[in-house]
């Protein structure tokens, strides 16, 4: 709570120095989630829980004139979208910088920088890239926070405009060279055919990355099976198809990787659980493919991933189905604010080398914005 009420005293004397030229403005959200969860895995028994999620998030955006701009979302941290509540309500939720970024729009072009937001939620390049083997139900969002830090420009070509990101992936502290750190860059060209909007997109690892890779359900480890040291490289497009009332997009990302490189496993025992590290010659390929329909205050989408892992020849077959739907119901809006209530449930059916899973989480979100 100190932690909490000191960020947000930070934003009040920064918009008190500000000069009487910048316009700062102050926004935010709330939501809490609760959740029911059914997973049935192929030899063991059903299990059946309920969790209480919770999450407050913090904006401020600077117009600093001249179309040069800063923004930043303050929120938790902790990796898995929401806190939820823990024995005897002894959790702690802790406030960082999650998004922090700044640039200029002009008129035709732009470039920003820092901590930048994917919109990975509606986009699933970056997903299919980092958890090939597990690429639905938006492992990005969830799990990575929505955000990369990188450097962005932006600018008319033609009809469309074209978006160039350098995205910094990870550190990599071990050896003594700037270009061991994984950095990749991702290309996308926005245009419109007539009424049909056209996405195509490239994400390309330029050096050594580390992937999350994406695991059977488990219960005890989303990403059972990980890779360091590899180059990704995904292609392909979404396309957004309005229909009367109703709006279609679909979307096809395919990845690979092939070369040299780190698997990361878990190996349980009796009494303990440890990740193992050995080297090996990495050879995957995955896709994803999306069919999404909004209409209104409904939206659902339906994800089938399916991934081959032939590193040493292991032939590791994974398949992925996922279905969204989501029901919004704006109960109260005005200029200060809304609240709304949204039923969710997400069914998430996995299959690695003929072991099934399934997990059903029914959910019900109830968000206030400010």
């Amino acid at each position: 709570m100190k932690k909490m009420l000191s960020l947000v005293f930070a934003l009040v004397l920064l918009a008190q120095a500000a000069p009487a030229t910048a316009e700062i403005k102050f926004s935010g959200d709330a939501q809490v989630r609760p959740r029911g969860e059914f997973t049935d895995i192929d030899g063991l028994d059903d299990k059946d829980d309920m969790k209480y999620y919770y999450r407050l998030r913090l904006r401020a955006a600077a117009d600093l004139g001249d179309g040069f701009f800063a923004k930043a979302l303050i929120s938790s941290e902790t990796p898995g979208w929401l806190v939820s509540v823990g024995d005897s309500n002894s959790e702690t939720y802790d406030l960082g910088v999650s998004q922090l970024y700044f640039g200029r729009m002009m008129e035709n072009s732009h470039y920003m920088m820092g901590r930048l937001p994917l919109n990975s939620f509606n986009n699933p390049v970056f997903d299919i890239s980092m958890y090939p083997f597990q690429a639905t139900e938006i492992p990005t969002f969830i799990y990575n926070n929505d955000r990369i830090y990188g450097f962005n420009y932006g600018t008319k070509v033609g009809p469309g405009e074209l978006n160039a990101t350098l995205c910094v992936l990870n550190n990599d502290m071990t050896e003594n060279d700037v270009f061991e750190d994984g950095y990749a860059v991702h290309v996308a060209y926005k245009t419109n055919i007539g009424n049909v909007t056209f996405e195509p997109q490239l994400l390309a690892a330029l050096t050594d990355a580390d992937i999350a890779g994406g695991a059977f359900i488990s219960g005890s480890s989303y990403a059972k099976s990980a890779y360091n040291d590899v180059t990704p490289f995904t292609v392909g497009a979404n396309v957004t198809i309005p229909a009367n009332k109703t709006t279609f997009t679909v979307s096809g990302f395919y990845t690979w990787a092939d070369g040299e490189g780190t698997r990361l496993s878990l190996e349980e025992d009796c009494c303990d659980t440890q990740i193992v590290s050995t080297s090996h010659d990495v050879d995957y390929s995955a896709y994803l493919l999306r069919i999404k329909a909004q209409n209104g205050p409904i939206t659902a989408w339906l994800d089938y991933n399916a991934a081959d892992d032939d590193t040493d020849g292991a032939g590791d077959d994974y398949t992925n189905m996922f279905i969204w739907a989501q029901y919004n119901w704006k109960v109260h809006e005005s200029s200060m604010g809304s609240f709304t209530i949204a039923p969710t449930v997400r069914y998430l059916a996995t299959d690695y080398n003929d072991a099934e899973a399934s997990r059903l989480r029914t959910e019900l979100w109830a968000s206030v914005s400010f």
